[in-house]
């Protein structure tokens, strides 16, 4: 696959077009590829020196763990997000980072990306944008936990879902393929597995959403949409501002 074409491009080309120079580093930044199976940690909480990565394909959950044993699920990565940034520049990782599936990813070194973005100030600032439009996530994120409850929650989040996806060319307005189990989901929504079931269940009845043998199909878009409150004008996905 050519750099423009890589899902990481065409996330960033909804901010920034990126010139042949700036895809031209991109992809001498990100040529050193890993592979990642399920189950194996790619980042770990207290971890020194860690690089970053960018996910080329397959899905990953970054999460904390608490003294108890459990686990809050902070996001989901998918093709075209980067994993770990902050833990790059921080020097320590903060949280754990686990594949649900199968992932492939390039590996970023510290010091390849701050040289990248003194070279290239335009994907310098793409990058910022994309950290922007992550933590504009996490305060949804924090909503979501604090003040919808389980059905507009659940609904405005795989909504989110499918946004991000459609950015990449992985979702459509009708739907989407999604690994997540209903334990996953659990752990990322502040609720039971039993209580994710039954909301599924209800939006399903309700002929709002369907999430059946990992794909989540749209059956009332817009009855959703006002259902959630989703206004997605806080992913910043109408086009690229610096041309």
């Amino acid at each position: 696959m050519q750099i423009q074409d890589s899902p990481f491009a065409r996330k960033l080309a909804a901010f920034v077009a990126l010139s042949d120079a700036d895809l031209g580093t991109m992809s001498d930044v990100f040529k050193r590829r890993r592979k990642f199976p399920v189950g194996r940690d790619m980042l770990y909480q207290g971890q020194k020196d860690q690089a970053a990565y960018v996910i080329a394909s397959g899905w990953v959950c970054s999460y904390k763990l608490l003294p108890g044993g459990s686990r809050q699920i902070v996001d989901f990565q998918i093709p075209g997000d980067f994993l770990g940034l902050r833990s790059v520049l921080f020097r320590t990782a903060d949280h754990n980072a686990e594949p649900i599936t199968p992932v492939e990813a390039s590996e970023v070194l510290a010091v390849d990306l701050l040289t990248a973005f003194t070279e290239t100030p335009r994907l310098a600032t793409a990058v910022m944008w994309a950290a922007s439009r992550d933590e504009a996530m996490v305060v949804e994120h924090l909503v979501n936990l604090g003040r919808r409850n389980a059905a507009e929650r659940t609904a405005h989040f795989l909504l989110e879902l499918g946004a991000r996806l459609r950015l990449v060319g992985m979702g459509d307005r009708l739907g989407y393929k999604c690994p997540l189990s209903q334990y996953l989901l659990a752990d990322a929504l502040g609720l039971s597995a039993v209580h994710i079931n039954r909301v599924l269940r209800e939006l399903r009845e309700a002929g709002l959403l369907t999430f059946q043998k990992g794909k989540v199909t749209f059956d009332d878009f817009e009855g959703l949409v006002a259902l959630a409150d989703f206004d997605r004008a806080y992913l910043d996905h109408d086009g690229p501002l610096l041309r």
